[in-house]
């Protein structure tokens, strides 16, 4: 979302925080950013994710339908889109405020 967004901020410490706490690759942050992953159940919520942002999160039911055949439970796809919203909230607050970037970057995809 922080890539869809043009949060810089955001964008560098999430691929931080996906590199060192979370052990991603660059490939693997790099797919993130652009709204996949190699594994099928990252991919639906990040293909989920994307769409929220497309849509100016007006879903569809075949959207909603896709996350829910990866497994995903409606209290789990709430969740999903409660995550979003902070993460929109915190790329305004990060943008308008021009944060400067003071964290090492992870991934090489803009």
């Amino acid at each position: 979302m922080s890539a869809a967004n043009g949060c810089d901020y955001c964008l560098a410490v999430h691929s931080y925080v996906s590199a060192e706490l979370g052990g991603m690759s660059d490939d693997d942050i790099d797919l993130a950013r652009s709204g996949s992953s190699i594994d099928p159940k990252r991919a639906a919520v990040a293909r989920f994710a994307q769409r929220l942002v497309e849509t100016q999160r007006k879903v569809n039911d075949a959207d909603l339908a896709a996350v829910r055949s990866a497994g995903y439970s409606d209290s789990q796809i709430l969740a999903i889109i409660t995550v979003a919203v902070q993460a929109l909230l915190t790329n305004y607050i990060n943008n308008v405020n021009q944060t400067v970037i003071d964290i090492p970057t992870a991934g090489t995809a803009a």
